[in-house]
């Protein structure tokens, strides 16, 4: 998927979720008042050759307050912007974000050990 809505097939997920040395991200939305249960809208993955794909919730702005909408495109703008220059700084920074409406909610070496973020990334398309 596109910033502009436009969706794409998720098979790039399940197949990079078979590579041994891959390892993901996956950031939840949090509002100041939705404590640590918060959904998972969007998901990073590291190849072993350090290249990022990034996959997000393909309803993602209608799980998150109108306020933070422009705020998330934004950052996800960046973000892939950032990842043709950064790509190990990024994904570093983005498996230990705490402050602010994307927070991590969990990092691994295997999506496939994973079954929460797992079961969500099959519904996720590619930005």
């Amino acid at each position: 998927m596109t910033l502009n809505g436009e969706q794409r097939p998720n098979r790039e997920l399940s197949e990079a979720s078979g590579s041994p040395l891959l390892q993901f991200c996956a950031l939840a939305y949090r509002t100041q008042d939705s404590g640590r249960g918060t959904p998972i809208i969007f998901i990073v993955l590291k190849d072993a050759r350090g290249g990022l794909r990034f996959f997000v919730h393909p309803d993602w702005r209608g799980r998150v307050q109108e306020r933070d909408v422009e705020y998330i495109e934004s950052l996800l703008s960046d973000f892939l912007a950032r990842a043709k220059e950064q790509p190990q700084a990024l994904f570093e920074q983005l498996s230990s974000l705490e402050v602010g409406p994307l927070v991590t909610q969990e990092t691994g070496e295997q999506l496939s050990d994973h079954p929460p973020p797992l079961e969500l990334s099959s519904r996720f398309v590619q930005l």
